[in-house]
């Protein structure tokens, strides 16, 4: 990891951004995958952010090469982390690269080239494995076309209700993020999705290179994992997107749309909490009423079992939850709720 390959004899064409809060165990497997790749034309900068384990330590041997940098911050947040990080580098081009994550070899080459020869790109994105805390692993988007037009280009509709997936691993322009004025460091969730978003709506289009070109580690009780965060997430991006649009823009309807469905998935996601934590009779009364959310014989077969016998409630929802965990085979009640956004 501390063999340093041929420095570029030009300015760097994109910064790659590592936040590390609490993964000081797995930041050394991030930064060995961004020397590997097959550009060397970048720069670094490695973000401790207050994390309790000793980041520093473990990025040292790497700072043997000057691409990479090391800072220190009080701990405010992953988004005021990465805004922080990217006012230290200067490149054009941004690529974010989580302090637990992977970028394959031709990673930076494949976004880098897209980005720059095609201004009407916002940002570009690829196809990643999903690993780690999951019962099973995949990739992103899962053999899914990607949005609604030819699968390699998506609009702002395709962004806004996911079937357009933007991976966290992600390329865009400097000036673009200085536009919408970089993350916003009040959302606690779905930070990513919503600086996707917010770009989209500069207007122009989203780049998908289809290929497996990154790998992204679910870890125990990371926010990824737990749909309900999620959810919330989702909610306050649409309802910021919605503030910002104006009523007779051609999105307005799809955003009310897809708000009223994460409502309603919340209300159902809150209603098997509270047959999970014990209050059978009054969350099996909230499902009934939240049954919209979903179809099939499973569920009405299960009804049916309830309706007879509660007690199984408990135990068959709490099954549910763990199999729909991020890379379960039934990820989501809803199409489109969740996606790789963070």
């Amino acid at each position: 990891m501390s063999n340093v390959p041929p420095q570029a004899s030009t300015a760097p064409r994109v910064a790659v951004i590592v936040p590390a809060y609490g993964v000081a165990h797995l930041v050394r497997e991030a930064l060995a995958s961004l020397q590997r790749q097959t550009m060397i034309d970048w720069e670094c900068v490695v973000i401790d952010d207050g994390a309790p384990d000793d980041v520093a330590g473990a990025v040292a041997p790497f700072l043997s090469d000057p691409r990479i940098r090391f800072v220190h911050t009080n701990n405010h947040g992953v988004s005021a982390a990465r805004n922080y990080a990217v006012r230290q580098t200067s490149a054009p081009l941004i690529a974010l690269l989580d302090g637990d994550d992977l970028f394959r070899p031709t990673y930076l080459h494949t976004m880098v080239t897209a980005l720059e020869g095609d201004e009407s790109l916002r940002l570009a994105t690829c196809d990643a494995r999903i690993f780690g805390a999951v019962p099973r692993e995949r990739t992103c988007v899962n053999g899914r076309k990607q949005g609604t037009g030819d699968g390699t280009h998506g609009s702002l509709a395709d962004v806004l209700d996911r079937s357009f997936n933007v991976y966290i691993g992600t390329t865009f322009r400097r000036t673009d993020f200085e536009r919408i004025g970089g993350f916003d460091e009040t959302m606690a969730q779905s930070e990513d999705f919503d600086l996707w978003v917010r770009l989209m709506m500069l207007g122009g289009r989203a780049y998908y290179a289809n290929a497996v070109l990154g790998d992204y580690r679910v870890r125990p009780g990371s926010a990824s994992s737990n749909g309900g965060r999620m959810l919330l997430g989702n909610i306050k991006v649409y309802e910021k997107a919605r503030r910002t649009l104006p009523d007779n823009a051609p999105e307005a309807p799809l955003i009310d749309r897809l708000l009223a469905e994460n409502r309603a998935a919340l209300a159902f996601e809150h209603a098997i909490d509270r047959i999970v934590d014990g209050d059978t009779r009054r969350g099996l009364a909230e499902l009934r009423a939240a049954s919209s959310q979903v179809g099939g014989m499973v569920w009405r077969a299960s009804f049916a079992i309830w309706h007879v016998l509660p007690a199984l409630a408990r135990p068959m929802l709490q099954w549910r939850r763990k199999a729909h965990r991020r890379g379960g085979a039934g990820e989501s009640t809803l199409p489109g709720v969740f996606g790789m956004g963070g």
